[in-house]
């Protein structure tokens, strides 16, 4: 950054002239807008950056997020099945939505026969507030099949690889069937009492 200018007196003692402190006013007032120009550009390369680095984040975790549901998808009928659930049938991906109603999610797995329907969040990283939107997709769930004359009843169950003791009980508590990782395999915990129906 250029120095402040000054007005002291020139070596010979003569006094600066008006020209003489125009002229280095205007050779600091250059060389701060080549300073300012420079920050510009800096922070416009951080900024793209930036976007580089939370785009590819955001493909991560959709990928950790696929790869979660494809190791639950294909087996998650037959550990239901020895619990006492027969599904016959299993959707990824399932979406709602009901723009007359307002109605709209996304169920990661859904499972289904003639009476019940089981949906299933799942997610790498399994928190708080995953399973409260979860609870509250069941709920939505409810409306639209009610609005809809679906008869059904609706079971909710949460999956993760990365989950905290308080998180899986709460889950359980809430009526969610808990579904948990076990190095090639997984386990189905029943929630805490009876299950919640929708």
């Amino acid at each position: 950054m250029s120095a402040v200018p000054t007005t002291s007196h020139p070596a010979d003692g003569t006094p600066p002239t008006f020209e003489s402190v125009w002229a280095l006013l205007q050779e600091n007032a250059q060389g701060m807008k080549e300073f300012r120009e420079s920050l510009k550009e800096t922070a416009q390369q951080q900024e793209k950056k930036n976007d580089e680095f939370y785009e590819k984040l955001g493909h991560l975790t959709n990928l950790f997020g696929d790869l979660t549901e494809a190791m639950v998808a294909p087996k998650i009928c037959e550990k239901f099945e020895e619990m006492g659930l027969i599904f016959p049938k299993a959707n990824r991906n399932t979406s709602v939505n009901d723009r007359v109603n307002h109605i709209s999610f996304e169920v990661d797995i859904m499972l289904e026969n003639g009476d019940k329907a089981m949906l299933i969040e799942v997610k790498t990283k399994l928190t708080f507030d995953r399973i409260k939107y979860h609870l509250n997709r069941l709920a939505k769930m409810r409306k639209y099949a009610d609005l809809h004359g679906d008869k059904r009843t609706f079971l909710g169950a949460v999956a993760g690889i990365v989950v905290t003791d308080k998180a899986r009980d709460y889950a359980l508590k809430q009526g969610l069937y808990f579904i948990e990782y076990a190095g090639e395999t997984f386990y189905i915990t029943p929630p805490s009492g009876k299950p919640k129906e929708w």
